[in-house]
């Protein structure tokens, strides 16, 4: 092992895919001299993070270097892609050279970063790790329907569509607006789900959202049957949903008895 004092671990959240949206703090870092990494599904693979900062207009240093993270739910082979990733960032971090690793979205929010970090951790527990927030996709569709997830008292929640239509049939009920991630499993099944509660109307499909490709559709009944794409969103909002009575204010002190 080398003595040199290990890099940092720097996950860069660059926003869901308008380069304008990624932050000072996260620019500041591409530009910084860390060493790129960037996620792959499969080697020699395009990556979706990566376009977001070239279209930024930032040039790819000649050292970037991908890491592979397939698309499977085999945990056999998954176990072996992030043992391999996670000792290649250790090798790299055992340089001394900070690395950076381009996050699409946010890196605190379903993201791969995470988990890279936790095993990186485990590999190496000395190494300084920094997450640099970004601009969730989510929060994007929002801005770009013109939807607000939550007002004043109203709640959201945001959840993998995989959860299942039991779990966002209850859901529904118990908050205002409901966010569906990764929907394209399960589309036919939540719009007839939609359908039957009347909610068809106030929900709206968003595609690929900040990308050159980025596509809104706000009839969703228009989708069924169709097949879309994996980076896409429902947003949902339950304008009938019965809320509890809220507690405002502070909680009053028992009168104090004058000695």
């Amino acid at each position: 092992m080398s003595d040199k004092p290990l890099g940092r671990l720097i996950g860069a959240s660059l926003g869901p895919g308008d380069p304008e949206l990624i932050t000072r703090r996260a620019w500041a870092a591409l530009g910084a001299g860390a060493r790129w990494l960037y996620p792959v599904k499969k080697a020699e693979d395009s990556s979706y993070a990566l376009g977001i900062v070239e279209r930024g207009g930032l040039a790819v240093p000649d050292d970037a270097e991908a890491l592979v993270f397939p698309m499977t739910r085999d945990p056999v082979a998954l176990a072996k892609a992030w043992a391999r990733a996670a000792t290649r960032t250790v090798a790299l971090l055992q340089e001394g050279r900070d690395l950076v690793f381009l996050v699409e979205g946010d890196a605190s929010t379903f993201s791969t970063f995470g988990h890279l970090a936790r095993v990186v951790r485990e590999l190496a527990p000395d190494v300084a790790v920094e997450t640099i927030p970004g601009v969730s996709s989510f929060a994007a569709a929002a801005a770009a329907t013109g939807l607000t997830l939550a007002e004043e008292d109203e709640t959201f929640a945001v959840i993998p569509a995989a959860y299942g239509v039991p779990v966002i049939d209850r859901l529904l009920d118990e908050f205002d607006t409901l966010v569906l991630l990764k929907v394209k499993p399960l589309l036919d099944e939540v719009l007839a789900l939609l359908e039957k509660r009347g909610l068809l109307a106030t929900s709206c499909f968003i595609e690929k959202v900040g990308s050159p490709d980025e596509r809104v559709v706000p009839d969703v009944a228009s989708l069924a049957g169709e097949k879309v794409n994996y980076l896409s969103l429902l947003l949902v909002q339950n304008p009938r949903r019965v809320r509890g009575e809220l507690r405002r204010g502070c909680r009053k002190r028992p009168a104090v008895a004058p000695n």
